[in-house]
């Protein structure tokens, strides 16, 4: 049995090691281009969609931030889906149509975010799509930014780099803040290996004609935006990530909210990993990369979780019998022979695991400019980042594969 537990410990720590080693490797070898994107083409008509279902509170402000883009207003048009909201929604979007000439109001019952955005695919003229949450914030050059990747034929959507709004709330807010940066750092890795698999909802721009031959945005799938971009992936199709196009997005809050975005996602995730089984590990990066990427890393956060969960109960569990024991017969709860200074191989592997995510995840938050300078708060807000919430978010895979089985996919 203790050989058992030894193999599995040392298997869970070498892929840890070996996929942070293999982001590391890539930060240093792309260090020089990670925030550099091809020159844009203005030359495209872009189309903007912003789904919206009772968005009253963030709407006009998105619409005003999109208009803000610094793009030729000629070549561009925005599309809001009204996706049956009861609020004010519809209202506050009429009110604009008067401001701007390049607005138009697509209203429709509700059917969710995939058939809003397929509906509005049908009304737009643009060469390219831009899809932007109804509360999230593009950047003035966000979008100019991304158009110089499809001058590339084989590029179908490119995505941004997502930084939180409202940070300074609460915990929810400066943890999730420092996820995005990271989250967002490592798919750029990706990028420089065509292997951006997921085409974020606040911000990501399209090839239209290439959604539109692929059969467009999932109705079926929980997560849209992870759905559409491996189907992209799957018929061939590139995809990228720019790192200096910046969209800022509102989070989560309260742990109601947050652990039900982050369970949609994991089953957005085992949806597009079972609709997809077919191409594992067949020809391509997308599948012989991309699904055991995405396999590996559940894996390891549900493995991980587990394996800790054992040796942590166990002791636990072995030190209560042991002191009732002991109390019974009298004996010294406390032995000076238990003292082991030498430290195990667990200990040792872990260390190096810690340390160099630390390192990493100093280097990433110092290069985004999300801190100037490191204070002792925000070190341990890092700290907390790396050893409670990364460490409890396995429990989310828990309530996902529970949510799955029971084919409950409400969002």
């Amino acid at each position: 049995m203790v050989e058992f537990v030894t193999s599995v410990y040392l298997g869970l720590m070498f892929i840890s090691i070996y996929m942070m080693s293999f982001f590391i490797i890539l930060t240093v070898k792309n260090r020089k281009r990670l925030f550099s994107y091809p020159k844009p083409n203005l030359g495209y008509n872009i189309s903007v969609i912003v789904p919206a279902f009772n968005e009253e509170e963030s709407i006009e402000e998105t619409i005003r931030n999109v208009m803000a883009c610094d793009y030729p207003m000629n070549n561009f048009q925005v599309i809001v889906v009204n996706d049956g909201s009861t609020d004010k929604t519809k209202e506050i979007v009429g009110r604009l149509l008067k401001k701007y000439s390049n607005l138009e109001l697509l209203n429709k019952k509700n059917s969710g975010k995939a058939d809003s955005l397929n509906q509005a695919i049908k009304i737009a003229n643009g060469d390219l799509i831009a899809v932007t949450d109804a509360d999230s914030f593009p950047s003035k050059e966000s979008l100019k930014k991304l158009t110089g990747y499809f001058d590339d034929k084989k590029v179908a959507a490119v995505t941004s780099f997502v930084s939180v709004r409202n940070k300074e709330g609460n915990l929810y807010g400066k943890v999730q803040a420092l996820e995005y940066m990271i989250m967002g750092w490592n798919r750029k890795l990706l990028d420089f290996i065509d292997s951006v698999y997921v085409t974020n909802g606040p911000l990501s721009l399209y090839r239209k004609d290439y959604v539109v031959k692929v059969g467009g945005f999932d109705k079926d799938s929980i997560t849209e935006d992870i759905d559409i971009t491996w189907n992209l992936l799957s018929k061939g199709y590139k995809t990228g990530m720019c790192l200096d196009a910046r969209v800022s997005t509102v989070v989560p809050t309260t742990f109601k909210k947050w652990f039900r975005q982050r369970v949609r996602w994991g089953i957005g995730g085992i949806q597009a990993l079972k609709k997809y089984k077919h191409k594992f590990l067949r020809r391509g990066l997308f599948g012989r990369f991309v699904m055991p990427f995405v396999f590996l890393s559940i894996f390891l956060s549900i493995g991980g979780f587990a394996f800790s969960s054992y040796i942590l109960g166990k002791a636990f569990l072995t030190r209560i019998l042991t002191t009732g024991y002991s109390i019974a017969s009298n004996i010294s709860l406390f032995h000076m022979q238990e003292i082991n200074l030498i430290p195990s191989v667990m200990i040792f592997y872990f260390i190096i695991l810690f340390f160099s995510s630390l390192i990493y995840y100093r280097y990433v938050l110092t290069k985004t400019k999300f801190y100037n300078r490191i204070t002792f708060g925000r070190f341990l807000n890092l700290i907390f980042y790396m050893l409670v919430f990364l460490a409890f978010y396995p429990i989310i895979w828990y309530a996902t594969f529970y949510r799955y089985l029971k084919k409950d996919f409400r969002w």
